[in-house]
C-alpha cells in the first residue's frame, strides 16, 4: 500500500493511516530528509523483529530513533550542555547524533557502549508521524544486503510490499545519507560525512 503524502503539508488522514500501521505492529517505509528508511514503534518487540528481518541484519545492528524535537531527545539520551548546543545548532536536519542512552531505550537496540543514534529530520512528514504516534520511530535506512539502497517508493513496494504496513511515497530520493556525529565525549567526533555539513 503506497500513500502519496504532501512533503510540505502532510494530509492528516494519511498520516493517521501510517500511524495505525505502526500501532498494529507493522513496519513502514518512509522518506526522511536524507534517504528512505524502514521504521517501527520503539516499544514494539514484534515489529522490531520484523524490522531486523526486512533489513536482513542481526539484533544489535545500529539503528536510530526519529524524534520530534530536542525535548524528545532528552528523554532517550543523556545530553550534556556542549552536546545540547550542538544539537540546537544543527537540528532539525540530515544528521544522526550518537549519545549515551537512558533507560527509556530498549535493551534490544542498545550498542555495547550503551549509546543510541538520534535524529530530528527536517521533514514535515516525519515530524507529523512522530507527533501523531506520540513516541519516537525506530528506524534504519532502506538499504538491504545484496539489494543496495532503495531510492524509489515504487521499488520498495514491489520488493517489500507484503512485509510492510505501508510505503509513504516521497518521490525519488538520492542516496545522500545523514551525517553521523558522536557526542558522547566533550568534543564532537565526525563519524561519517553525509548530506549535512558539520563544522564543529
Amino acid at each position: 500500500m503506497i500513500y502519496t503524502i504532501n512533503p510540505y503539508n502532510p494530509q492528516l488522514r494519511l498520516i493517521r493511516k501510517a500511524v495505525d500501521a505502526l500501532r498494529n505492529s507493522q513496519v513502514i517505509a518512509l522518506p526522511t530528509d536524507s534517504v528512505y528508511a524502514f521504521g517501527c514503534r520503539l516499544t514494539d518487540k514484534k515489529a522490531m523483529q520484523k524490522l531486523y528481518s526486512i533489513k536482513r541484519v542481526d539484533k544489535g545492528h545500529p539503528m536510530a530513533l526519529l524524534c520530534a524535537d530536542l525535548k524528545h531527545i532528552s528523554v532517550f539520551a543523556r545530553v550534556s550542555t556542549p552536546a545540547y548546543k550542538t544539537l540546537r545548532r544543527y537540528l532539525p536536519g540530515p544528521y544522526t547524533f550518537i549519545l549515551e542512552a537512558t533507560r527509556e531505550v530498549p535493551k534490544l537496540m542498545l550498542t555495547r557502549q550503551r549509546t543510541v543514534g538520534l535524529r530530528v529530520p527536517d521533514s514535515p512528514i516525519v515530524q507529523e508521524l512522530v507527533h501523531e504516534l506520540g513516541e519516537p520511530i525506530l528506524t534504519t535506512s532502506a538499504e538491504v544486503a545484496d539489494l543496495g539502497m532503495f531510492i524509489d517508493a515504487i521499488d520498495i513496494e514491489e520488493q517489500f510490499g507484503k512485509q510492510l504496513g505501508c510505503v509513504i511515497d516521497g518521490g525519488i530520493l538520492p542516496d545522500e545519507r545523514s551525517t553521523i556525529v558522536d557526542l558522547t565525549n566533550e568534543e564532537p567526533v565526525l563519524l561519517r560525512n553525509g548530506k549535512g555539513e558539520f563544522f564543529d
